[in-house]
């Protein structure tokens, strides 16, 4: 872990990847991992790899002999020929990552930050969540014999706790601000010898890198024009960026991708402060949406998205849940089920073909960040129908359809 620094977002302060830090004590802004710039894809069946050992050129900080892999990773990449006819684009493509081990892209970076925990010799592990990393941290920390710490707000519904108290961590419902809670959990890890791996962790942003290496490669090094990410903290957005960036500077690639940060109408403190031109988020107030998922009134990593949008070229755009709903169906139609979270980036390339600001060339990737079994109550805002028939009418009942 030695040849590998982390800095500063902000302030570019070094500190040393050898140990558990994750936020600057001068600005209190997000840490990075330094940029790979000399790396090539390892050789071999992706069947007889993991993720880890495909791309470890990239992970100089998991060196150590601890590895955890549940098979996350190497998620599909489908291309929707008549979705992208029917809305004028060139090509759209969506990076299934509900088929990952916990059905969400939260995996990889759980198993990075695990193993990095694990190196630094850290028995216990905990995070701060009320969905997809909560259930992804429970998975992977009893898989690898932690001790596990999981952090909830107090109101989440008993449809998101089950599936997290299935694994048997410490679960936590935590009654106060969940914006204060994920700085706490730092302050308490640090006083209980627990290692955070929370939602912008630097670990677990180099996990979401690995998305970005696997759309180059599904793609055949060709790169798509955009590549839109549900965004909440930011972790997850800020780790696809940097996994493009960092194949180019090993020339891999020729080009990146611009970055679309999407979020909800009802919670876009990124999206606001990039359409007012500020450098810095505000706090959402009373935020509300369908998208769970990306709920977030204050995103840890948000400034950070604000810079990275700047330097990369990209963009930020939010939908109602409205268009989020008609989104999901549409990907119904197309054989994926993903959570509302899931279905933003497609209402964003509706919303912004329709504006103008893609005028139809483009090729698209949309992140789909989780199953549509995470959130089923959503199922009940859709019109679904079924019929109904006796035995021996089936065969004139199916006739008559």
């Amino acid at each position: 872990m030695e040849s590998v620094s982390l800095h500063c977002t902000k302030c570019h302060k070094p500190f040393r990847a050898d140990q558990a830090v994750f936020r600057c004590d001068a600005c209190n802004e997000p840490l990075e991992a330094e940029e790979i710039s000399k790396g090539r894809i390892r050789e071999g069946n992706m069947l007889n790899q993991t993720i880890w050992e495909r791309y470890g050129d990239f992970f100089p900080f998991l060196e150590s002999g601890f590895k955890i892999s549940l098979g996350e990773g190497f998620t599909p990449l489908a291309e929707s020929r008549a979705l992208a006819e029917s809305l004028g684009m060139q090509g759209i493509y969506f990076k299934n990552e509900s088929q990952n081990p916990t059905w969400s892209f939260k995996d990889r970076g759980t198993s990075a930050g695990i193993m990095h925990a694990k190196g630094l010799g850290y028995k216990r592990i905990g995070t701060v969540s009320t969905g997809n990393m909560a259930t992804s941290v429970a998975a992977y920390g009893t898989a690898s014999g932690m001790e596990t710490f999981v952090l909830v707000s107090k109101g989440i519904s008993q449809e998101k706790i089950n599936p997290i108290a299935i694994y048997n961590p410490h679960l936590i419902k935590v009654d106060g601000d969940y914006g204060e809670l994920y700085f706490e959990s730092l302050r308490i890890g640090k006083e209980n010898d627990i290692y955070f791996v929370n939602s912008d962790a630097p670990m677990r942003v180099e996990g979401s890198k690995t998305i970005a290496y696997e759309i180059c490669e599904q793609l055949g090094f060709d790169m798509p024009d955009y590549v839109i990410v549900p965004t909440s903290a930011g972790g997850n957005i800020r780790g696809i960026e940097k996994g493009f960036r960092e194949f180019r500077a090993c020339g891999l690639i020729d080009r990146a991708p611009k970055i679309i940060c999407a979020q909800a109408l009802g919670c876009s403190p990124i999206y606001a402060a990039y359409k007012n031109g500020s450098e810095e988020i505000s706090r959402a107030e009373d935020p509300h949406t369908i998208a769970h998922a990306i709920e977030n009134p204050y995103p840890p990593s948000g400034n950070r998205v604000l810079k990275l949008l700047r330097q990369n070229g990209g963009i930020s755009a939010a939908v109602s849940d409205e268009e989020i709903l008609k989104a999901q169906a549409l990907m119904a139609g197309e054989g994926i089920f993903g959570q509302p979270a899931s279905a933003v980036p497609l209402a964003v390339v509706i919303k912004l073909k329709a504006e103008g600001i893609l005028k139809g060339n483009e090729k698209i990737v949309c992140i789909v960040t989780g199953s549509g079994l995470k959130y089923t109550a959503a199922l009940e805002m859709h019109e679904l129908k079924s019929s109904e028939c006796k035995l021996k009418e089936l065969g004139n009942f199916i006739k008559n359809l």
